[in-house]
């Protein structure tokens, strides 16, 4: 059976932040954007950062170093904390939605979620594998129709059949003391060594300039934090 396609979420803080004040996210945290990853423009975000979401176009260069890096880790393996929450993407375009579950959900030591569809997605899907989870979040209607109602209000522009850009959302977290890379479609969760809360977004942000670096001929790059509102 063919999962759904959703038209894909902007990278864009104002609708990213209705989504999730719909899904119970108070509003004391938001996405915001990061001008720059620059110190000083990074020295702009508001404190405390406790996730850093990277929209980028998929590439024959992301796609190359992605099987590249599954294979490194598939024979020399790697650590992953027990407490990280990954999950897979199931549903075309719902990679938006993905990545800013995964910012939230391995931030709920910090996120008091109020009674909404995330936090009730998130208590079933706690003993659950990532594969499970990304089958329960095709079921969650609360998530999913948040998604369709806030990607119909952000289209500015609709993706068409001449621009055929396929972009993918992925988000970076702290957990236990390493730096995680969470992205829907890999095998499993990145880690990329030690990090701090304090030193994540400068560490997170370097991945990115990696991201960018492998596809210097292009722009469209955008990166979001979730942090505490001002």
């Amino acid at each position: 059976m063919a999962t759904e396609t959703l038209i894909p979420l902007e990278s864009n803080p104002e609708v990213m932040n209705k989504f999730l004040q719909k899904l119970g996210v108070p509003n004391k945290w938001g996405m915001v954007d990061v001008m720059g990853l620059e110190p000083e423009m990074l020295s702009w975000v508001p404190k405390p950062v406790i996730a850093l979401t990277l929209l980028f176009p998929v590439s024959d260069a992301y796609e190359q170093h992605k099987q590249k890096e599954e294979n490194d880790i598939l024979s020399k393996g790697q650590e992953v904390s027990s407490n990280l929450f990954y999950m897979k993407q199931n549903i075309s375009n719902a990679c938006g939605t993905v990545a800013l579950v995964h910012g939230v959900a391995n931030n709920t030591d910090h996120i008091q979620l109020n009674e909404g569809p995330l936090k009730k997605f998130l208590d079933e899907a706690k003993d659950l594998d990532a594969a499970a989870r990304g089958t329960l979040l095709e079921k969650s209607e609360g998530i999913i129709n948040a998604h369709k109602e806030l990607a119909l209000e952000g289209q500015t522009n609709t993706p068409s059949a001449e621009d055929p850009v396929n972009h993918h959302f992925i988000t970076f977290v702290h957990k236990d003391g390493v730096l995680y890379e969470l992205d829907g479609r890999k095998a499993f969760p990145i880690n990329h060594g030690k990090t701090t809360p304090d030193s994540m977004l400068e560490d997170a942000s370097k991945i990115c300039k990696e991201f960018m670096s492998r596809d210097p001929d292009e722009v469209r790059f955008t990166v979001v934090a979730l942090a505490a509102s001002e």
